[in-house]
């Protein structure tokens, strides 16, 4: 662990606060999204029809995997706790919202809204269910890779974290989201198929995102290989 001075201190807790707004707007965003689908083709052979929730949610496990390095585990989890809160709030948000009666010069009706929002708290739950276990699962494959590697070989605790994460949430929800009718049974496969390689896709790009975070923090703090910071 790295002793930091006053001053490194409350920078490295500032970047800590903003790592983890990012982290919950990420996560609450793509709670908030998820009924909207879109397709994407970018290779011409495989045609990608994924939900817009998928856009920011790789976001979280790379910020976790980012602070899994620099600042330790007990660290990361508090971010994956503060994260379930803000999910569990956004929820009741949603549902004191869809329960007020809209007025009639509302632009929006009580039927739109419960239309676009009523399914968000199943979706919440569920997301929430699937993220619990995938973001724990995420972080103790990435400690225990970074404990193998003698806190060497970054690529490969990022990514082999992150894939394998990624296909636990992904079959988890999906899973939670079919049994409460949210979706047909008939979507589980290609949604999952899609959803998955959608990530495992995003994982390989992020690589050199992590790298670069690292870098940065390296210099940033004077940090050794595999040093990480101590802050309150």
């Amino acid at each position: 662990m790295k002793t930091l001075t006053a001053k490194k201190l409350r920078l490295a807790n500032r970047i800590y606060l903003v790592l983890g707004a990012l982290f919950i707007c990420s996560l609450v965003a793509s709670n908030l999204i998820f009924q909207k689908f879109f397709y994407w083709n970018p290779f011409g052979w495989f045609r990608f029809e994924i939900s817009v929730g998928l856009l920011p949610y790789p976001l979280t496990f790379l910020i976790t995997d980012l602070v899994s390095e620099i600042y330790g585990r007990r660290k990361a989890n508090d971010l994956v706790l503060a994260g379930i809160f803000a999910s569990i709030f956004s929820l009741l948000i949603l549902y004191v919202a869809d329960v007020a009666p809209a007025m009639e010069t509302s632009p929006i009706d009580d039927q739109t809204f419960t239309q676009v929002f009523g399914a968000t708290k199943i979706a919440v739950f569920a997301s929430m269910a699937a993220y619990l276990l995938a973001q724990f699962v995420d972080i103790r494959i990435y400690h225990f890779w970074k404990k193998l590697t003698k806190r060497k070989m970054l690529w490969l605790r990022n990514n082999f974290s992150t894939v394998f994460s990624q296909f636990v949430d992904t079959a988890s929800v999906l899973l939670l989201l079919c049994y409460f009718g949210i979706l047909e049974w008939e979507q589980f496969a290609p949604l999952l198929g899609a959803g998955f390689l959608f990530k495992v896709l995003v994982a390989l790009i992020d690589t050199p995102l992590l790298y670069l975070g690292v870098e940065i923090f390296k210099r940033l703090f004077d940090l050794k290989q595999g040093e990480e910071l101590l802050i309150d």
